[in-house]
């Protein structure tokens, strides 16, 4: 069964400031948490994983923090190039590259073209996402696609939208983690997660193990998906779940 889950990571700031170290620490170590993150589902199967890296709203953040952040993306990408090489992944991309810094945007267009054949687990980086962005662009990607030259009304409808987004051929995703104890969905992946489990963790991202993960999807695994319909199964009280 192909399985795809979203992680948001969130801790960073807090695990460093609990340690009395400067944010940048907890997000360096945030990152080394992601590798062995990315490493731990590719060795259980899974299909997707998508990372949320940098939100839409992170521009927010201090000018220093915003630019430490980049740089760790850009050691990244470098860095564990070969590892997805010797294990197949595929990098992708979903967000808005085009108010990314050019070279961070370059970098990441790199690698997707350079692992795009490669048919193992699928590593998604959501990075300058914004679930809301996305169905924006969506929506004015199929305006400029299906244009109407004969004055008649442009339907725009689920199938349409879904066609536009940023990685349409990618299945929504199953399983939604989100760490640091935090109960909010951030504006990610809100189109595709209609019907995502979620799986709320109280440790901070950079504490995060395979353990954790393994953890979370087995929790996952036991659960009941309904998809909107009605259980034929009958509880306690004889009233349909």
């Amino acid at each position: 069964m192909s399985l795809h889950v979203g992680i948001i990571m969130d801790g960073n700031g807090r695990w460093a400031q609990s340690r009395g170290l400067a944010r940048t620490q907890g997000h360096r170590e945030g990152l080394k948490a992601a590798k062995q993150i990315v490493k731990a589902a590719s060795g259980m199967g899974i299909d997707f994983l998508t990372l949320y890296v940098f939100s839409t709203e992170n521009w927010k953040r201090t000018a220093d923090e915003v630019g430490f952040v980049m740089g760790l993306v850009r050691q990244y990408l470098k860095a564990e190039f070969a590892f997805c090489r010797e294990n197949h992944i595929k990098v992708r991309h979903a967000g808005d590259l085009s108010r990314l810094p050019p070279d961070i945007a370059e970098d990441i267009a790199d690698v997707c073209r350079d692992t795009e054949t490669f048919t193992g687990m699928q590593v998604i980086l959501a990075l300058n996402y914004g679930g809301r962005d996305e169905i924006v662009r969506a929506v004015n990607k199929a305006l400029a696609g299906i244009a109407d030259t004969s004055g008649e009304a442009i339907e725009i409808n689920e199938t349409v939208i879904t066609e536009h987004l940023d990685n349409p051929d990618i299945p929504d995703p199953d399983l939604i983690i989100r760490t640091a104890g935090e109960y909010r969905t951030s504006n990610f992946l809100l189109w595709e997660s209609a019907y995502a489990e979620y799986y709320i963790s109280d440790k901070l991202w950079p504490d995060w193990t395979e353990t954790d993960l393994i953890e979370a999807v087995e929790n996952f695994q036991k659960r009941e998906r309904r998809f909107g319909a009605v259980n034929s199964a009958i509880n306690g009280a004889g009233t349909p779940l």
